[in-house]
């Protein structure tokens, strides 16, 4: 599947996700085995002292992860574990979590993203993931 093709895919699957589409979540590139995803920074998603609430820096990190994976496995996954370390606090305009599959075997990927914010057009590093993808039983295809 070319790239186009299967970005408009992965859009069509984040447009299915409420929570997605309630904080405004982008799906801004995706390639077999890697993904983009963008989440803009409005009131709703920060936490008292004004930074992104951890809950959405774990989401963008965790959907970027399944993307990666599910584009290595032929999408038909869910997320089987994950870890994240926020190494500064989310204060800017947008995340932007980029996430790559290092490797796919036959039933799971093991992926890794690394989740910025944009302040000033310059990424800030704020959070470092990684999370395993499982390919759903009896499952070859979410098409």
């Amino acid at each position: 599947m070319d790239e186009t093709l299967l970005l408009q895919k992965g859009q069509a699957f984040l447009a299915l996700q409420p929570f997605s589409v309630l904080i405004g979540a982008e799906l801004h590139a995706l390639s077999v085995g890697q993904c983009e995803l963008h989440v803009p920074v409005t009131p709703e998603i920060l936490q008292q002292n004004g930074f992104v609430h951890g809950g959405v820096v774990s989401y963008a990190a965790d959907n970027a992860l399944t993307y990666a994976g599910g584009t290595a496995l032929d999408w038909a996954v869910v997320t089987s574990e994950f870890k994240i370390n926020y190494v500064r606090p989310a204060v800017g305009e947008r995340l932007i979590a980029r996430a790559e599959a290092i490797h796919a075997g036959k039933s799971q990927a093991v992926c890794r993203c690394d989740v910025f914010v944009l302040v000033d057009g310059q990424e800030k590093l704020c959070a470092v993931a990684q999370g395993t993808i499982a390919r759903l039983p009896g499952k070859t295809s979410a098409t």
